[in-house]
């Protein structure tokens, strides 16, 4: 009888643990930026180059353009990237049209410098012309070797900040491994006093 019961409430928290874990999912699409402001960037950078011993951090960032994109684009594309403790890196001009940059089926590599970051966990492209273009990935190479990929593969909007921000996923995925390690907990209190 008692082994029925214990494995009664294990079976119920694990139920617990596994509902709590599927409310916490996150969308993997891209999207508009409603809330993302690319001033407090550019003063943040401006504040940064002024201090000396300011860090500096070198980034590759391979930008891949879809088969399905125009053959060639003329418009300013811009990007933006960053952690979740406000590390964040922009480039105003990635563009070159002079060079071939965008092309369709074609990957840009291109090496930029900002601030030092933690893991990225955003990225967002700016488009500003009637070209269109559709890049099918980002792959983020930061300074300390760990490499983030974000899959687009779509057409991004003109004069709107769009991408991933995937930084607010990392910290409620915390929040469940917390709940988890509390379910437990009770449980361990529970069993304790029926053995």
């Amino acid at each position: 009888m008692l082994k029925q019961v214990r494995l009664l409430l294990l079976f119920l928290a694990s139920g617990l643990t596994l509902s709590v874990s599927e409310s916490q999912s996150v969308s993997l699409l891209p999207h508009a930026a409603d809330s993302f402001n690319v001033s407090y960037i550019q003063t943040w950078q401006y504040f940064l180059k002024q201090l000396k011993n300011a860090a500096s951090c070198s980034y590759l960032v391979v930008i891949s353009t879809s088969c399905s994109s125009p053959r060639y684009t003329r418009d300013q594309i811009s990007i933006a990237f960053g952690d979740a403790y406000g590390n964040q890196i922009y480039v105003p001009r990635l563009d070159d049209p002079t060079s071939g940059t965008f092309e369709s089926c074609s990957s840009d590599t291109f090496q930029i410098s900002g601030p030092c970051a933690y893991q990225i966990c955003y990225v967002y492209l700016y488009r500003h012309g009637s070209d269109g273009w559709r890049p099918e990935s980002v792959k983020i190479n930061s300074y300390n070797g760990r490499a983030v990929t974000f899959y687009y593969n779509t057409f991004i909007p003109r004069d709107t900040w769009y991408g991933f921000d995937l930084c607010s996923g990392a910290s409620s995925s915390n929040k469940v491994s917390k709940q988890k390690w509390l379910i437990f907990m009770v449980l361990g209190f529970v069993l304790s006093f029926w053995l």
